[in-house]
């Protein structure tokens, strides 16, 4: 692709991103996209065929950017955790992408290559972790990384109200509790000692709120 198509294809993706993030995709004008990205409705349709075509290769660019960013690390998911949390801070519109995407495709059919791929290497990752017992079996892969992955999104995904009761909540602070409810999560199943199909009820309910409420080690040293 000539150097020029390049820039072109980049700032409508760059356009189109901040658009879905702001009114999602059935609100989003290609219109709107073209003038914010000096481009037109036909470059568009050239380069992606449809709004649709247009929001999937938005989403696909995203997910590869968190990917590069932000590459899983089974044996230290607290950290992994705090990255994503990090990298969404810095990305607001990630967020913003991945509710829309909910509220409008969650019934699709035809799911997002790139998140499916995106969701197996990690899923292999954590697997081949518990597999040789760096990891705790009391959780599921999936259940696992849905944990981290929801935790990491914490505040970034807060409701307005919630995020009124947490004002004053400062960045480190955010990124330390992030990290803490992880390491809880990790600390107390592996204390625990059970694989798949164990009590996981009482582990989330006790062992683990106790960790996030204030007897986590590493939630006490970060609270300094």
């Amino acid at each position: 692709m000539p150097r020029d198509a390049d820039a072109t294809r980049a700032r409508l993706l760059t356009a189109a991103r901040d658009e879905f993030a702001a009114v999602g995709i059935a609100g989003a004008r290609v219109d709107r996209i073209a003038a914010a990205a000096a481009s037109n409705k036909a470059q568009i349709y050239h380069y992606f065929g449809s709004k649709d075509g247009l929001f999937d290769a938005v989403f696909d660019a995203m997910v590869a950017e968190t990917l590069d960013e932000v590459t899983i690390d089974a044996d230290d998911l607290p950290e992994y955790a705090g990255r994503l949390h990090d990298s969404y801070a810095r990305r607001p519109w990630v967020q913003r992408l991945a509710t829309w995407y909910r509220l409008e495709r969650g019934d699709a059919e035809q799911p997002i290559d790139a998140v499916v791929r995106s969701n197996a290497a990690k899923l292999r990752a954590i697997e081949d972790a518990q597999d040789a017992g760096r990891l705790p079996a009391t959780f599921t892969a999936a259940e696992l990384l849905g944990i981290v992955i929801h935790t990491a999104a914490l505040w970034s995904g807060a409701t307005p109200e919630y995020a009124r009761l947490t004002d004053e909540v400062g960045a480190a602070r955010r990124r330390a509790v992030v990290v803490a409810a992880v390491d809880a999560v990790v600390r107390a199943e592996a204390a625990r000692g059970v694989g798949v199909g164990g009590d996981v009820g009482d582990g989330v309910g006790g062992d683990v709120g106790d960790g996030v409420g204030g007897r986590s080690a590493h939630t006490r040293r970060n609270r300094a």
